[in-house]
């Protein structure tokens, strides 16, 4: 028998959410073929099979959390070595390094004692039905095949604890519980006695007003709340805004998207060349290409130029990087967004793909927005925030005319630079924009 563990797959990833198998107990199972899809944090990965042969055991279901290190399936591939299912559970649930996963619900665990604490393997019905009958799933005894808590467990404990009738949908089991409520006194008078004015509650029980829905926070969409926090608390943010006239900018674009119509390539779009645009106010504002050290109190400047573009997956934001933009025309830089926002958007965009970005750009105009106050996507020092582009009435030469005005807002580190700065960092942008030439003579 074959153990396979959920890999290491890099970028401090610790945890992944099974998406789809595509193998079944019982099976059979080709080496280097597609073996199961997990979500992590950053973006969906498929892993292939290390070994071929027959599946012995599937140890999570769709939905399941399963941590890097744990046992996701049991292979049969003819080794003489093989390990019995008794031992692998034991090894899953006991190896004192590595914590045993709470989600993993065809694993083999010893019964649990009442009054004591593990994670217990159960189905994902039999966790619901805990949830409604407002029992602690860990506290029951399994009975079930391979030590899982069956639906009677469930029952049969609520009856002995006097446990409360089924509940409304809103009773449920958190995704991460606080330990106690001590300690998260002690954790908010310790942030209140750290930061004046300052005051954590815990929130108050919203299902008492009306109906409510509880979702876990998880993969993408808790990575984006860790660096939204992150970058909120470290990073004292300020804003420049400013408008580019983009009217002679949009009149090339057009014509030359319909010159390339049917030809190879992507669609001509805006945010290339902004993407050249910025790389040519970075190379003249390094500060805003930079990152800070606060601990060693030294700035770094980044002589390359990643740019990176928030993409909307319906699964969270993420934020695919086009690498090297100074050596790159603006035409591939437009091929790289397509490409990269497309991977994006199905889930198969690569970890490397979203690292080692220097400045980011966001772009709610196709979304209707007019203007927005982004957060800078730490550890770098500023994000460019693009609303949409209007027709509105300016004075041109002492005369109101129509031209195309592009909102654009840039959020900058307070520590690394100034408003004086910004500004004219800002104004370069706007009148590259402004110049289609100029950002030819970029290319």
């Amino acid at each position: 028998m074959f153990e396979f563990k959920l890999p290491d797959l890099g970028e401090g990833i610790a945890e992944g959410e099974i998406l789809k198998w595509y193998v079944e107990e019982g099976g059979p199972v080709v080496e280097d073929e597609p073996l199961v899809d997990v979500e992590t944090d950053k973006a969906a990965v498929t892993i292939p099979s290390p070994r071929g042969g027959t599946i012995k055991a599937l140890k999570g279901k769709v939905g399941d959390i399963v941590n890097v290190g744990d046992v996701v399936v049991v292979i049969d591939d003819g080794s003489a070595d093989a390990v019995t299912e008794d031992a692998v559970a034991e090894k899953t649930f006991a190896e004192p390094d590595a914590p045993a996963p709470a989600a993993v619900p065809v694993a083999v665990a010893p019964a649990a004692q009442p009054g004591v604490r593990r994670p217990v393997p159960a189905a994902p019905a039999t966790r619901r039905l805990a949830r409604e009958l407002k029992v602690d799933i860990n506290l029951v005894t399994p009975s079930g095949p391979g030590g899982r808590v069956i639906p009677e467990d469930v029952h049969r404990f609520a009856g002995s604890s006097g446990a409360a009738a089924p509940a409304s949908m809103t009773d449920h089991v958190p995704a991460k519980k606080v330990a106690n409520d001590t300690a998260f006194a002690e954790f908010a008078a310790h942030a209140s006695a750290t930061i004046p004015f300052l005051e954590i509650e815990p929130l108050p029980d919203f299902s008492s007003d009306g109906p409510v829905e509880i979702e876990a926070l998880r993969s993408i969409r808790r990575k984006v709340a860790r660096k939204m926090v992150t970058s909120m608390t470290l990073v004292p943010h300020v804003v420049h805004m400013d408008e580019a006239d983009v009217t002679d900018l949009d009149k090339f674009r057009i014509r030359e998207r319909e010159r390339r119509q049917g030809g190879s390539g992507a669609k001509l779009t805006l945010m290339a060349f902004v993407v050249k645009a910025i790389t040519a106010g970075l190379k003249a504002a390094p500060a805003f290409n930079a990152s800070l050290d606060p601990f060693r109190e030294e700035i770094i400047y980044k002589q390359f130029y990643n740019i990176g573009f928030a993409a909307d997956t319906g699964r969270g934001l993420v934020v695919p990087v086009v690498k090297g933009t100074n050596n790159k025309s603006i035409i591939q830089i437009a091929d790289d967004i397509y490409e990269k926002a497309t991977l994006a958007r199905e889930g198969k965009l690569p970890p490397e793909d979203m690292r080692g970005g220097t400045f980011t750009i966001t772009n709610v105009g196709p979304l209707g927005g007019t203007a927005l106050l982004p957060t800078i996507n730490y550890p770098e020092v500023a994000i460019l925030g693009m609303g949409k582009v209007q027709e509105k009435p300016v004075v041109r030469d002492g005369e109101i005319v129509i031209r195309k005005m592009l909102p654009l807002t840039l959020a900058f580190d307070h520590r690394i630079a100034d408003g004086a700065d910004a500004a004219r960092f800002v104004g370069e942008l706007v009148r590259q924009l402004s110049d289609p030439n100029l950002l030819l003579l970029e290319t």
